[in-house]
């Protein structure tokens, strides 16, 4: 599961229709489930509790349906006029960058909302039993500028280091999902032994790469793009004016939430259609023996979250709308984008659940296929 915010609700949406396709005793279909940035949060939300699997999907989106931006960060016009002032300051002076990290929200209430739900204690008995063989989710590192995967898993799984990616067991903690989801400007960046870390989906080129290195030999892929949308031919909305700042920030956002997933699941595509025409001696022979295809269903908004996004932009905060309206973060401005990742509201979340829900069913005999076809 990508990062993106707010629009990660529409991942539970998904794994709804997901629990309701298949038996209601399952006890959790993906023995392996991997999270960046807001998808951390939701597969640290599966993994981390007992029972069906149905029932931790009943209550994930109970979470999801009763959320609202005051449970995710501080809204208060002091708390964030403040926050803006340090970093604009920061800009010019290093010693206001110093200390306690620089963000322009604090998301403190997240941190209590999610201890006090997670137990990470869950995780390691999953693994003992058998229940699940692996979970990981990913940070940036700010001092080596690399994709760092925290996974805790059975003791066959090794370690990894590769260009720009490295995979460290560990036991999960709410600091390495906090750092995870470090989105930034928006939230600080956390310390985990003598490193920061920030917002996973920063650097992780290969999003795919950690389910593949812990074993996964298929993948179920929940995506937030619009691109199933612009590829329909259905033009973006146009700007008569320069961009805004909200709205380089959106590109910039969706470069690292939205478009490597997209760039990896089109590379497995074509690695797919190569070792199929190959082969098993083939492979050998030309020194491929490892590459296989990969099974994979991904399932993408059918709707566009940016628009839907337009509608909600009311429910924002005081504070966080004016900010907003300052850098350009509104439909004229079009910079949606950016707003759509702080969108924790209700009227908002509740749409995405249900655009999830009813995608996840249009998709149902996939899933079917996906979970009892085999490899």
């Amino acid at each position: 599961m990508s990062g993106g915010g707010a629009r990660a609700a529409y991942q539970v949406g998904v794994l709804r229709a997901v629990a309701e396709t298949l038996p209601r005793e399952t006890k959790n279909p993906f023995p392996i489930i991997c999270g960046t940035s807001a998808g951390a949060i939701n597969a640290l939300a599966i993994a981390g509790r007992a029972g069906p699997f149905s029932l931790r999907i009943k209550k994930l989106e109970a979470i999801w349906r009763q959320l609202d931006a005051e449970k995710v960060y501080r809204t208060d016009f002091i708390g964030v006029f403040k926050n803006s002032l340090n970093m604009l300051m920061s800009f010019f002076h290093s010693g206001y960058a110093i200390g306690r990290p620089k963000a322009l929200l604090d998301n403190t209430p997240l941190k209590e909302l999610l201890d006090n739900y997670i137990r990470f204690r869950h995780i390691d008995e999953a693994i003992a039993n058998g229940e699940l063989e692996a979970v990981s989710i990913t940070a940036m590192s700010y001092s080596s500028g690399k994709s760092v995967t925290f996974f805790q898993g059975g003791d066959h799984i090794q370690p990894w280091q590769k260009t720009r990616q490295v995979g460290l067991q560990t036991e999960l903690t709410i600091n390495h999902l906090m750092a995870s989801s470090a989105i930034p400007i928006m939230f600080p960046a956390l310390k985990l032994e003598e490193h920061y870390f920030g917002d996973g989906a920063i650097r992780q080129l290969k999003p795919i790469s950690p389910a593949l290195r812990l074993g996964a030999e298929k993948i179920f892929v929940i995506g937030v793009s619009d691109s199933r949308i612009l590829n329909q031919g259905l033009p973006p909305s146009l700007n008569e004016h320069s961009p805004s700042i909200a709205q380089i920030i959106g590109h910039m956002f969706n470069s690292a939430f939205i478009d490597t997933i997209e760039s990896d699941l089109e590379t497995l595509n074509n690695i797919n259609r190569l070792s199929q025409n190959m082969t098993a001696s083939e492979r050998e022979r030309k020194g491929l023996s490892d590459l296989k295809p990969i099974k994979y269903l991904a399932i993408l908004p059918s709707q566009s979250i940016n628009r839907i996004a337009s509608d909600y932009l009311d429910e924002l905060p005081k504070s966080i709308r004016l900010f907003l309206r300052i850098t350009g973060a509104t439909t004229r401005g079009g910079g949606v984008n950016a707003a759509s990742y702080l969108l924790f509201c209700r009227g908002f979340c509740r749409k995405l659940l249900e655009l999830g829900y009813q995608d996840g069913l249009a998709q149902r005999e996939a899933i079917l296929d996906f979970f009892e076809g085999g490899e």
